[in-house]
């Protein structure tokens, strides 16, 4: 039998009012955010030591990590899709321990189940780069560093799940603490095994993988101590029986969790895509959209973290079938991450120079073709922030409705016509060039988050608000 349901914790309260649901919203966001921006630190960790080992590694260090990275997303949106589902099981409160453990379980077994298929795309890195057109000893590189980075997709899974429970459950905060301390042991891994420190051997390239799975697997071991011995989470015994599966429940996850995956590769497609355009322009062009799209990206970590409490929330109000809660903490989760958007959109339109100074002297003569470009896309960027992050807001609150189906579609259709076509033929035909990319990007992302905000408006007359059958 299962555990006893006796004086099981109920996290999901819903607030009197507007005010208290942002106070539960931003408890919820503001420690995710902040392991969201940490997180950046720790990919960022490996191009510092790696840039410094020569073109080829450095290059093949990119390959890898951006491939790595598609495929541990997927996979890991995929995976974490069992999020809607626990907070709608705390929202109905009934069975609730029973309902949190099983979707907790299947999700672990989904991350198992896809790893397989995922570890032998990675494998196959080097044919793939190949395929592509990439340099044969950058090619042959990647692989050799997939070899060892492949082991770390299934720790990274496993943590993003019990990163995802133990908020969900009202523990948010823990993701703060493990990020930070997943940058601490980046940084001294890479330190010792890259360059060979303290009697470490000098592994190079295969250091910094190395280190990228001890790093990963040393959160995944701390989200599991976590949730074995916090006095709140251990209550719901989350590693009972492990072993016993429930099919419709991951089948309820696969339903929610697979358009969920391909939207992600579809969004990381669209400006990988974008990327290569810029290719075709020249390398000044490239290094200006590196520079661009890292400060987006930076600034995207906040609307990312709200849409995750975003989910919680809304599913909560989903789950205890209240069409006021959904309501209210959906549109609360709007307006937070949109306005914190038009923030970065302002600094991004006055004083794009000071942001760019992160990266480049501005003042170098040499740099002043990058620059000018960057500041260029930044003016076009300042606009796209605001719809960035209203998709995804609104993409989240969705999925606290585990409405996915649709909303990958509106980012297929968004994504790819209205945003990469016109990409090229802003770019391309009409010679805008790197400018015209940008307004590509933008369009698609004007094309998703009006469509995904309507989608959230019309939920009621659209027949979102009914609970699924379990």
């Amino acid at each position: 039998m299962d555990a006893p349901l006796v004086n099981a914790p109920l996290v999901a309260e819903r607030p009197a009012d507007a005010r208290g649901e942002l106070r539960a919203l931003l408890a919820l966001a503001a420690p995710l955010v902040g392991a969201n921006l940490l997180q950046m630190g720790v990919y960022a960790i490996d191009v510092v030591f790696v840039a410094r080992l020569g073109t080829v590694e450095f290059a093949a260090a990119t390959l890898g990590v951006f491939l790595f990275g598609l495929t541990m997303w997927a996979l890991m949106s995929m995976a974490t899709a069992c999020a809607p589902l626990i907070a709608a099981e705390l929202g109905r409160r009934r069975h609730a321990v029973r309902e949190v453990r099983r979707s907790f379980r299947m999700a672990l077994w989904l991350g198992v189940f896809s790893a397989i298929p995922g570890s032998l795309l990675l494998l196959a890195g080097e044919r793939l780069f190949l395929l592509a057109g990439q340099d044969a000893r950058v090619a042959a590189r990647a692989g050799d560093f997939l070899q060892i980075l492949v082991l770390a997709l299934l720790p990274a899974i496993f943590a993003a799940v019990m990163r995802t429970a133990a908020a969900a459950l009202g523990r948010p905060g823990w993701a703060i603490g493990v990020t930070a301390m997943a940058l601490g042991i980046g940084l001294l891994s890479n330190w010792l095994l890259v360059f060979g420190n303290l009697g470490f051997p000098a592994l190079g390239l295969e250091g910094s993988a190395i280190a990228s799975v001890v790093t990963t697997g040393t959160m995944m071991l701390a989200y599991a101590a976590i949730l074995l011995f916090d006095p709140k989470l251990r209550r719901y015994r989350l590693f009972g029986r492990w072993w016993r599966p429930e099919w419709s429940r991951m089948g309820e996850i696969l339903r929610i969790g697979v358009p969920i995956a391909l939207t992600v590769t579809m969004e990381a497609g669209l400006f990988g895509g974008a990327a290569l355009l810029m290719g075709l322009i020249g390398v000044t062009e490239v290094a200006a959209h590196a520079i661009a799209l890292n400060i987006a990206s930076l600034a995207f970590q906040v609307p990312l973290g709200v849409a995750q409490a975003a989910t919680i929330r809304v599913g909560m109000g989903f789950g205890a079938r209240d069409a006021e809660w959904v309501g209210r903490a959906g549109w609360t989760a709007i307006v937070v991450g949109t306005g914190f958007m038009v923030v970065t959109a302002v600094l991004m339109w006055l004083v794009p120079r000071w942001l760019i100074a992160i990266y480049v002297d501005v003042d170098a003569a040499q740099e002043a073709r990058v620059v000018a470009l960057a500041v260029q896309y930044l003016a076009v960027g300042a606009v796209f922030q605001l719809f960035d992050g209203a998709q995804a807001v609104a993409a989240g609150v969705l999925r606290g409705l585990q409405d996915t189906r649709v909303p990958m579609v509106i980012a297929g259709l968004g994504y790819w016509i209205a945003g990469f076509g016109t990409a090229v033929a802003l770019g391309f035909w009409l010679d805008w060039q790197g400018v015209g990319i940008w307004a590509g990007l933008a369009a698609g992302l004007v094309v998703v988050s009006a469509a995904l905000l309507w989608r959230f408006a019309a939920r009621d007359r659209l027949g979102l608000l009914a609970p699924r059958a379990a």
